[in-house]
C-alpha cells in the first residue's frame, strides 16, 4: 500500500510551488493529499491549474485574535478529514493548521519556508524544517531534527517548466509599443505589513499613470483590496491605462512579456529575478536573507524611499529572448528527495545527518 504526503495549500504561491513537487511524488508511487486554505487566489489558482482539491477554512483578516481563533478553527476541520486519512507525512510552506493538527494526530511534519522573520508557530514543532542554502539559519522554526537545505530559490522549482504563451498579451489588450509595467501590491492583511509599503506603492503608480506609454498590469491580492484599487485609479482605469484583469491569469506568463515588475512581495519579486526580469521591491517589512541574497547580485533591487522611486527605478524597454535560459537547478529533486527519505525511514520522526546524504 503506497505511503500517503498531505499538502496543505494555505497561500497563493503555494499552488504553483507545490504541484510539480506532488506530480514528482505520484510519479514515483506515493498518494498524494491536497488541502487548501481560501485565501488571496488559492481557489482561483487550483482552477486555473485544474487541480482537485479539497478547500477547508479560509483567511480570518488581519486581526491577531481571530487569525489565532480561524487556526484553531481549521486545525480542527482539518482533523476530522485527516483522522480518516492517516498520512504518513504532512507537508507545507508555514501552514500553522496543518502543524496543530498534525501534532494533535502525532503525524511527522515537514516545514519548508523562506522567510525568516514570519511569525514562528507558536509552541508547536515541526519534525522537520526545509530552507534555501542562502538563508544562513533558520530562526524560529524549533525544529525536532537538524534544518534542511534545498540549492536555489523556492521559484526555482516551478519556473524550471515554464513555457511562454504570447496569447496573453491579446486577452489584456496588449499592443507593441507599449512599456508594460506589472505591479503588485503590498500585503496589507499580512502581519508583517510595513504601512511604508503603501507610500511607495502610491508613489510608484503616480510616476506609471504619468508617464507616456506606459501600461501598468495590476493584480490586487484579494477583493477588498481589489474593490479598492479600482476605486482609488478609477481614471486610469478607464484610460486603460491601467489593466486589473478580469480573472486569474499566469503570473509568470505575465512577468515574461513584461518589460519590469514592481512589487510589495517576495513571490513576485523572486519570480521575476527567476526568468531575468528586472524587479523593484516596494516592501519595507524586514528583509529576508533570500532577498538579500538577490539585491546583492544585481537580480532584484530595493526600493526605500519616495526618491528612489523616481531615480532607480528604469521605465525602459526590456530585450526579451524567445524563450527563458535554462537554467538548470536541482531544488525539486532535492525537496523530493528528502521527503522520500523520511517517508521512507523506519521512524520518519528522528533521522539524523538526513541533509549530509548525497
Amino acid at each position: 500500500m503506497p505511503k500517503k504526503v498531505w499538502i496543505d495549500l494555505d497561500n497563493s504561491p503555494h499552488v504553483p510551488f507545490f504541484m510539480p513537487i506532488a506530480e514528482d511524488l505520484r510519479n514515483k508511487g506515493y498518494e498524494v493529499i491536497l488541502t487548501a486554505r481560501n485565501s488571496y487566489q488559492v481557489c482561483d489558482l487550483l482552477k486555473f491549474y485544474h487541480v482537485s482539491c479539497k478547500v477547508i477554512g479560509k483567511h480570518w483578516g488581519k486581526n491577531r485574535a481571530l487569525k489565532i481563533v480561524g487556526t484553531c478553527l481549521r486545525a480542527l476541520r482539518l482533523m476530522s478529514v485527516m483522522a480518516l486519512e492517516k498520512p504518513d507525512l504532512a507537508i507545507s510552506h508555514v501552514s500553522r493548521a496543518q502543524i496543530l493538527c498534525a501534532e494533535l494526530l502525532r503525524i511527522p511534519t515537514l516545514l519548508l519556508y523562506d522567510y525568516e522573520h514570519i511569525a514562528p508557530p507558536g509552541f508547536l514543532r515541526p519534525d522537520w524544517v526545509m530552507a534555501p542554502y542562502c538563508m544562513p539559519n533558520v530562526r524560529g522554526s524549533r525544529a525536532k531534527n537538524p534544518e534542511m537545505r534545498y540549492p536555489g530559490l523556492k521559484e526555482d522549482v516551478y519556473v524550471g517548466r515554464f513555457r511562454p504563451d504570447p496569447s496573453l498579451k491579446d486577452r489584456l489588450g496588449l499592443i507593441d509599443g507599449d512599456l508594460v509595467v506589472t505591479m503588485r501590491p503590498p500585503a496589507t492583511d499580512a502581519h508583517y505589513h510595513n504601512k511604508y509599503s503603501e507610500v511607495l506603492f502610491d508613489a510608484s503608480m503616480n510616476r506609471l499613470v504619468e508617464e507616456p506609454g506606459v501600461r501598468v498590469i495590476l493584480l490586487p491580492r484579494n477583493l477588498k483590496q481589489a474593490n479598492f484599487l479600482r476605486e482609488r485609479w478609477q481614471n486610469s482605469i478607464n484610460e486603460r491605462k491601467i489593466v486589473i484583469p478580469d480573472q486569474v491569469v499566469d503570473g509568470l506568463n505575465l512577468i515574461w512579456f513584461s518589460d519590469l515588475v514592481i512589487s510589495g512581495g517576495g513571490t513576485m519579486n523572486r519570480e521575476a529575478a527567476a526568468l531575468g526580469v528586472p524587479v523593484y521591491s516596494i516592501f519595507r517589512g524586514r528583509i529576508g536573507a533570500v532577498d538579500q541574497y538577490l539585491s546583492e547580485r544585481g537580480r532584484l533591487t530595493l526600493i526605500k524611499n519616495i526618491e528612489e522611486v523616481r531615480t532607480r527605478i528604469a521605465l525602459v524597454p526590456r530585450h526579451r529572448p524567445d524563450k527563458p535560459k535554462n537554467n538548470e537547478c536541482p531544488a525539486r529533486e532535492t525537496i523530493v528527495n528528502s521527503v522520500i527519505k523520511i517517508l521512507d525511514a523506519k521512524n520518519p520522526r528522528v533521522i539524523r545527518n538526513l541533509n549530509e546524504d548525497p
